[in-house]
């Protein structure tokens, strides 16, 4: 069989493709947080940014728990979990604006991307692409490889 027509390595390239989109996508809403974070000022754009970050957590909280998701469950229930401290976390700050409160969401989000940047075991030598300037928002969509 060719590389090109075997489906194994189709859908590698595939989850490798929502990987990078999803870990674009969080370091761009970390991003957002953090210009809001140094612009208190402007508290229009300080929830617009944790809208923004609530909007994509919430994205992938409806893509783990459906059912035709490939995770492990345990891994499912692991962002679950984290995407239930960031809703809480973030009606906190939508409530009390504070800068301080933007800290662990960035952090989260970095730290989340960061991961999906990284080869998984087995998924070969060819180092992930650095994340490119986002061009028009986050948008949805991929499965959560985490």
């Amino acid at each position: 069989m060719s590389p090109s027509s075997d489906p194994y390595r189709s859908s590698q390239k595939l989850g490798a493709g929502a990987r990078q989109t999803e870990a674009r996508a969080l370091m761009e809403t970390a991003r957002a947080l953090a210009d809001a974070q140094e612009n208190m000022e402007d508290l229009s754009s300080y929830r617009a940014a944790l809208r923004l970050n609530w909007r994509l957590w919430t994205i992938f909280q409806s893509d783990v728990s459906a059912a035709e998701n490939p995770l492990p469950e345990d891994i499912k229930q692991n962002i679950l979990n984290l995407s239930v401290f960031i809703d809480k976390h973030t009606v906190d700050a939508l409530t009390n604006p504070e800068g301080r409160k933007l800290k662990v969401l960035i952090d989260i989000n970095r730290n989340i991307a960061s991961g999906l940047m990284t080869n998984p075991p087995g998924a070969g030598d060819t180092p992930p692409a650095p994340p490119q300037p986002p061009s028009g928002g986050v948008s949805g969509g991929g499965d959560i490889v985490a």
